[in-house]
């Protein structure tokens, strides 16, 4: 049995990209998550330890947003992939990181990659 855990919308400013411009003013990046646990354990116990939790998990993510800059929104994603299978209860992920403020030169909404991993 799979249950999904999701969490949208995780704002921070990051200077990732490619450019210097990018890197030196930073922008701000979007990520929603959804994490694959088994939910039955933490249901039923109320065992906060048998699930992932939220709150921490959105520090963490603002933490991967904010800090040691990359290039791509890929290697963005990745890096919070494995901050989320981190958690023992996480079983897979789903991440999407938006880059709304993305350097295109035609009228756009938004920019995104999704990516899904699971444990080795």
């Amino acid at each position: 049995m799979v249950d999904q855990l999701t969490l949208t919308g995780v704002k921070a400013t990051g200077h990732h990209g490619v450019f210097d411009f990018e890197r030196e003013n930073g922008q701000e990046f979007v990520v929603d998550v959804i994490v694959d646990i088994d939910a039955v354990r933490s249901a039923t116990s109320g065992d906060l330890d048998a699930t992932v939790h939220y709150g921490v998990l959105a520090e963490e993510i603002v933490r991967d947003i904010e800090t040691d800059p990359v290039d791509l929104i890929e290697t963005l994603a990745e890096r919070i992939a494995a901050t989320v299978l981190s958690h023992p209860a996480a079983l897979r992920t789903s991440v999407t990181v938006h880059k709304p403020q993305a350097p295109i030169t035609v009228p756009f909404t938004d920019v995104s990659i999704t990516i899904d991993r699971g444990r080795s």
